[in-house]
């Protein structure tokens, strides 16, 4: 069954810094060029937030979804650690979805 990929990827680095266009092109050709297209959500923004209570943290995100015809963990696995360095982060959210078309 096929899988849908998502990435959700910050807008800003940990110091408030916007991350710069071309880390997004090239994580965009990286995946257009293994999978062969990918849809990008960029206009606006998504809002990430987590915590609880007063401490709650608030990130800007983008998704990239991407579908894959078969689920192959260790290359996901290898590429969220290249993406958590490339955007300096302790954790990038890449997850999968089985989808059926309709």
């Amino acid at each position: 069954m096929p899988h849908l990929r998502q990435i959700l990827l910050p807008v800003y680095d940990n110091h408030g810094g916007k991350f710069a266009s071309e880390v997004y092109g090239q994580v965009r050709l990286d995946l257009t060029k293994r999978f062969g297209g990918l849809t990008a959500y960029t206009r606006a923004p998504a809002e990430g937030l987590w915590g609880a209570g007063d401490d709650v943290t608030h990130d800007d995100i983008v998704v990239l979804e991407v579908m894959v015809p078969v689920l192959d963990r260790g290359w996901w696995h290898d590429y969220r650690k290249q993406l958590e360095e490339l955007f300096r982060q302790d954790q990038i959210v890449v997850r999968a979805h089985t989808y059926e078309a309709l």
